[in-house]
């Protein structure tokens, strides 16, 4: 029976045991074997706990804004009143509501090293140039059949970015910088006197 009833949102433990004691019903019984009776009464003291000399203590929406009396919410109610709530502090813009209003912790948690949600914030890494493919110059036009990629005239794309230091592959005699040397450089032969 007790964890029949905590499976009712806004009904946890403690006051699924007092339902039981206060109805004096075997904790031990299934749900199933319950009678007509005994479901209704549960569910009025769900609704309504206070009839039956519940504690104010013991429910979940003490001295409500709107009403002022107490009172035990379950199921959906839950949310939408909590929806509400957060509501009505952004609107009257207390410390709380700001806090809500950009996804702050509300009560008083440290915030230094915890409660961080997001990527991280900073410079992205620049990529790397992709090596060009078959066929094509380094800016991206169709070699011309019968001349190699280094000798084709540049185009209006590659003058432009020719203008800004990329035109090291179009110009004949220059070597680019960007690609790999396959060179390989011989160590001065080292005679020992």
């Amino acid at each position: 029976m007790v964890i029949a009833l905590t499976q009712i949102k806004g009904v946890g433990y403690m006051f699924a045991n007092s339902i039981i004691n206060n109805l004096k019903i075997d904790s031990s019984l299934r749900v199933g074997n319950l009678s007509n009776e005994q479901i209704k009464s549960i569910e009025n003291i769900i609704q309504n706990p206070s009839s039956s000399n519940f504690p104010s203590w013991f429910l979940n929406r003490r001295k409500d804004i709107e009403t002022g009396e107490d009172k035990h919410l379950i199921t959906s109610d839950i949310d939408f009143t909590v929806r509400n709530d957060v509501e009505r502090e952004k609107a009257t813009g207390s410390w709380r509501g700001y806090r809500h209003m950009f996804g702050l912790k509300v009560r008083g948690q440290r915030t230094r090293c915890t409660g961080r949600k997001g990527g991280a914030v900073g410079v992205a890494k620049g990529g790397r140039v992709l090596p060009a493919r078959a066929g094509e110059t380094a800016e991206g036009a169709p070699a011309v059949e019968g001349a190699p990629a280094a000798e084709v005239a540049p185009t209006a794309e590659g003058a432009a970015a020719g203008a800004k230091g990329s035109t090291a592959a179009t110009k004949p005699g220059v070597e680019n910088k960007q690609a790999p040397k396959t060179e390989k450089k011989e160590a001065p032969d080292a005679k020992k006197t």
